[in-house]
């Protein structure tokens, strides 16, 4: 197929051959949403290959895709049967090898995501070890004996740890007389690391995918891989559901993991210019903080769950900036496969029907600000998140929820890119696994590439701006005072390569003020004729613009 003010330092951090990541947009792809080239109505390995101009046109420089591993499918590819292997519904490890060579050719990256946290129930590891209390693979899992038992002879669960997904986190397997934890599906029993043999046959299986060419990793609920030796229960506090009505320090967050991620850093370092970002397991900045160094970057969610405003967003900025400080690079994360859509999610947040208005406003603040941008795929096209009929849900956790389990149907931001505006939006010939928007008429990448004011333009035009001004990719940060408290602006500099940036995010025009000398020309904006400072440094800002200005 074919496509259709007060001030916050940070230095730039000096070039290296191996933290390419620093100059880096991420591209985060769904593999079952991107393209299908088979008609069975799931993306696939050579629909990415067939993407690789587009995104490289796009301005990305790496990709990382969602699990591609064989899976049952329960959490949609999140509980694994085989961590080694390329699961057949997206293609052939031919096809994998394939995408490697291509994404290479083009000067691309390629990243993995690695759910080492638990395994599929399914997965040989777990068959073994729940056959009996004396194989091989018998303390390969978190088993323990039960706490007691009921009056009607019930077993009771070792301690008092719940589910992600609702629910205990322990079940009774009956073969062996134990229970088992799982911190998200019954389905998930997660790993015991304590066990040499566990973390060696993971290293093992990292090495081979750095063996097979593979640039880096996303670690899914890194910090959920070591819990307490001895299983003690969480101390209980004050929440509206079963999972934040616990202080969960004892099912995560272990004063040794820290050792641990060495040792998983040492294997990757031994293939110069690997690079690997954490998902913080329900953690906030300070935490991501602590945790970042050298090639390793961690996620947090403070912009996802942030709201469309310049004070929250200047407050949030400034504080990253402080806990991560000179020497650390922070995530620029807005949306990903478990959140609302940022289109959808800041549009609702600004009280406004200007979808697009927002979607390239963020697009500012996503290649503007310092740290490594990720950006999940149809967001550059404004992409919104698609209500789904209950008879149609997939999503597991949504398909259970009720008043103790609140849960956000993921599958509304999981919905299939729109390559054109024909039957099923270009995504497949067949029947897509998950519905296509209305919004696919006219926002699909064929309409969006002939419409110059178009979202995906506007991305484009912003990604070219950040490969050009070297401020903003490696640049220091500094809060601007732009004298209106709708408009976030802040200074970049890098060597001689300086930038200003301002995004208002008001509704209406706002008049403002920046550093004259910083700020003579405009690189690029969220608009085709972005506005340029006058003499005196003043500029109007229609509703929801932003602008890249440079003193050159």
């Amino acid at each position: 197929m074919t496509e259709p003010g007060a001030a916050t330092a940070s230095p730039a951090a000096p070039a290296s051959p191996s933290d390419w990541w620093q100059d880096a947009v991420v591209y985060q792809i769904y593999p079952r949403s991107f393209l299908d080239t088979d008609g069975d109505g799931v993306g696939d390995l050579p629909g990415i290959i067939d993407r690789l101009d587009y995104l490289r046109d796009l301005g990305v420089d790496a990709v990382w895709l969602s699990p591609i591993y064989p899976s049952p499918g329960l959490d949609v590819g999140y509980d694994v049967s085989d961590h080694s292997r390329v699961d057949p519904i997206f293609g052939t490890e031919a096809d994998f090898d394939r995408l490697v060579a291509e994404t290479h050719r083009r000067g691309m990256k390629l990243v993995l995501d690695l759910v080492m946290n638990h395994t599929s129930d399914r997965h040989a590891w777990f068959e073994a070890s729940r056959s009996s209390r004396d194989n091989p693979y018998a303390d390969w899992y978190l088993w323990r004996d039960p706490a007691g038992y009921a009056a009607d002879g019930t077993p009771l669960p070792p301690n008092n740890w719940v589910s992600f997904f609702g629910g205990s986190g322990w079940q009774w397997e009956p073969r062996r007389n134990q229970f088992y934890e799982h911190t998200f599906l019954v389905e998930q029993p997660d790993l015991n690391w304590r066990n040499p043999q566990v973390e060696a046959a993971q290293m093992a299986m990292v090495r081979g995918w750095l063996e097979r060419g593979v640039d880096g990793f996303r670690l899914d609920v890194f910090n959920a891989f070591l819990k307490d030796p001895d299983l003690a229960s969480n101390p209980e506090q004050p929440g509206a559901t079963a999972w934040n009505r616990q202080r969960h320090v004892n099912d995560r967050d272990q004063p040794d993991f820290v050792d641990l991620l060495a040792r998983f850093r040492a294997l990757v370092d031994e293939y110069p210019g690997r690079f690997t970002v954490g998902e913080l397991f329900d953690g906030g900045p300070e935490q991501a903080a602590t945790m970042t160094g050298g090639d390793h970057l961690v996620f947090d969610w403070e912009f996802i769950t942030a709201p469309w405003s310049a004070a929250a967003f200047r407050e949030l900025v400034e504080r990253r900036e402080r806990l991560f400080g000179p020497d650390r690079r922070p995530t620029l994360v807005f949306s990903n496969h478990d959140q609302p859509r940022q289109a959808s999610r800041f549009a609702a947040s600004a009280g406004t029907d200007d979808i697009d208005a927002v979607a390239k406003a963020a697009a500012m603040l996503l290649v503007g600000l310092r740290g490594t941008p990720f950006l999940y795929f149809g967001e550059e096209l404004g992409m919104v998140d698609v209500a789904i009929p209950a008879d149609e849900i997939v999503d597991p956790p949504a398909r259970i929820a009720g008043p103790d389990f609140p849960w956000w149907n993921r599958d509304q931001c999981r919905t299939p890119m729109a390559w054109t505006s024909g039957p099923m939006a270009g995504f497949t010939t067949g029947r897509p696994w998950l519905r296509t928007g209305d919004y696919a008429r006219h926002h699909n990448v064929a309409a969006e590439s002939a419409d110059p004011d178009s979202v995906l333009s506007t991305y484009r035009r912003l990604l070219a701006a950040r490969r050009e001004v070297e401020a903003l990719r490696r640049g220091s940060y500094e809060t601007l005072d732009a004298g209106d408290s709708d408009v976030f602006a802040w200074r970049r500099a890098a060597g001689g390569s300086t930038a200003v940036v301002a995004v208002n995010f008001a509704a209406a025009e706002r008049r403002i003020r920046v550093p004259r000398g910083d700020a003579v020309r405009a690189v690029a904006g969220t608009h085709l004729d972005p506005p340029a400072p006058d003499a005196d440094g003043g500029l109007t800002l229609r509703p929801f613009e932003g602008v890249i200005l440079t003193s050159g």
